[in-house]
């Protein structure tokens, strides 16, 4: 029998429907993270296939924090004006704003990240290991990076409400949950006193 917390647990974390997290939370003996893993894995085959298709409709969100001394405003995109004007999206948007105000990241995605900053990157990390054998170098170096992609872009960061999942698969919830493609298109994030 599956705990019902567990199930809404699930829920919120994945927005997935309730029949789908029993099922998950069922696959994976309980276990929370292995039926994250499993809906991610049920979920991504179904948002791939969205991922393709143009988002031209959405909406523009703010949000301020800690007493007026953050604000953002963060664009996202869908494919309907109908999907742009339910609940659902609007809860997401005001999620990603308050994302970016928490972990302020400089990009959407990593192929965003300018050429000559990875290279910078990368020698940094390579300098910092030059004792290290050479046939394992790469492998650190490639690890460095994806933690450094991790804190620098958007969609890769661990979503702050929960660190199991990055934004990219929260995200990728609501694409399968509004059965349309879903995109952050730009955002800007304000800080009092910082350029």
């Amino acid at each position: 029998m599956v705990d019902v917390s567990a199930v809404q647990k699930l829920r919120e974390m994945t927005a997935a429907s309730i029949l789908d997290c029993k099922k998950a939370l069922d696959e994976a003996k309980g276990d929370l993270t292995g039926a994250v893993e499993f809906l991610r894995k049920k979920g991504m085959a179904s948002a791939i296939k969205k991922l393709s298709r143009q988002t031209k409709d959405g909406l523009i969100s703010s949000y301020i924090h800690h007493g007026g001394k953050i604000g953002v405003l963060i664009e996202l995109n869908c494919e309907t004006d109908f999907v742009a004007k339910t609940k659902e999206f609007s809860e997401l948007s005001h999620e990603l704003a308050m994302q970016v105000a928490a972990s302020n990241p400089v990009y959407i995605r990593r192929e965003e990240v300018p050429e000559e900053i990875i290279s910078k990157e990368k020698e940094i990390y390579k300098d910092q290991i030059k004792n290290k054998p050479p046939n394992v170098v790469d492998k650190i170096v490639d690890g460095k990076m994806n933690k450094y992609f991790a804190q620098v872009c958007l969609m890769e960061q661990p979503f702050i409400k929960e660190s199991n999942a990055n934004v990219d698969a929260f995200v990728k919830g609501y694409i399968v949950k509004l059965g349309e493609n879903i995109s952050v298109r730009r955002f800007v994030r304000f800080e009092l006193g910082k350029d």
